[in-house]
């Protein structure tokens, strides 16, 4: 039987970032499925649930949670615990998706896009059954964090790079650029840099009700972002933020 694996890009939070595209083919799926990512993750589960229950009037759409694979920090070689990880993702979804074996069209909800530092893509390869893909684009947080701020990425004609914490703080700054997007920060990678000439527009639970911005000067804020972001993360039990660094060169 044809599995039909259609990966729906859900923004950031907010359920008004869906687009008509995404709700209609909410509405053609046999099973949604959600991941749980332990208790201290539960909202997130809980956003995609409200996102269900406020779109999905097909009532023949069976909304499944799946256990998350937590990754193995333990093993030294970074690639090789993305890997492993990845490949116990696409195990969890057959594992759920084998326990409803009537369902030939499936879903996922993908935080921001599918195709912007996300990597359902790569583990719907991994799939023992080769589905038929259909992807649909959603807001990012790179989108959402522009709005935020009410700026765009970069002046005329200048590049930027969009790369993530751990490269930051591990290469420094992207060469050949002024203008650095980051995501998938563990934390304040922004530390690592020399702050003189730098600007930085950040947000945490970027069009979330829980939404935090602040922008200004690197030098002048970075400490204040970081207690933000360590309190934040310690009411919610977890943080997703994205910035935007541009520096002047003399």
């Amino acid at each position: 039987m044809m599995l039909n694996l259609t990966l729906i890009g859900i923004g950031t939070g907010n359920p008004e970032h869906l687009t008509l595209q995404a709700i209609r083919a909410m509405n053609r799926q046999d099973l949604i499925l959600i991941p749980h990512k332990g208790e201290g993750k539960a909202d997130l589960a809980g956003l995609r649930r409200t996102i269900c229950n406020e779109v999905v009037t097909n009532t023949a759409t069976r909304i499944v949670e799946f256990e998350l694979p937590v990754r193995n920090e333990a093993t030294a070689d970074y690639r090789m615990r993305v890997d492993d990880w990845h490949d116990a993702i696409a195990a969890a979804w057959q594992g759920a998706m084998a326990q409803h074996p009537d369902a030939q069209k499936v879903a996922l909800l993908v935080w921001g896009d599918p195709s912007l530092y996300d990597s359902t893509l790569r583990i719907a390869a991994r799939l023992d059954r080769a589905p038929v893909l259909e992807v649909i684009p959603g807001i990012t947080s790179l989108h959402a964090l522009t709005a935020a701020h009410a700026i765009p990425v970069n002046d005329i004609g200048e590049p930027f790079v969009v790369t993530t914490g751990r490269r930051l703080r591990d290469e420094g700054w992207p060469p050949g650029v002024d203008i650095a997007v980051i995501m998938l920060d563990a934390g304040g990678a922004f530390e690592t840099l020399n702050p003189t000439g730098i600007d930085i527009w950040w947000a945490a639970y970027v069009g979330m009700p829980e939404q935090i911005i602040r922008a200004g000067k690197l030098a002048d804020i970075a400490t204040e972002i970081t207690a933000l972001r360590a309190e934040a993360r310690a009411r919610h039990g977890w943080i997703m933020d994205i910035y935007i660094l541009r520096r002047k060169v003399p």
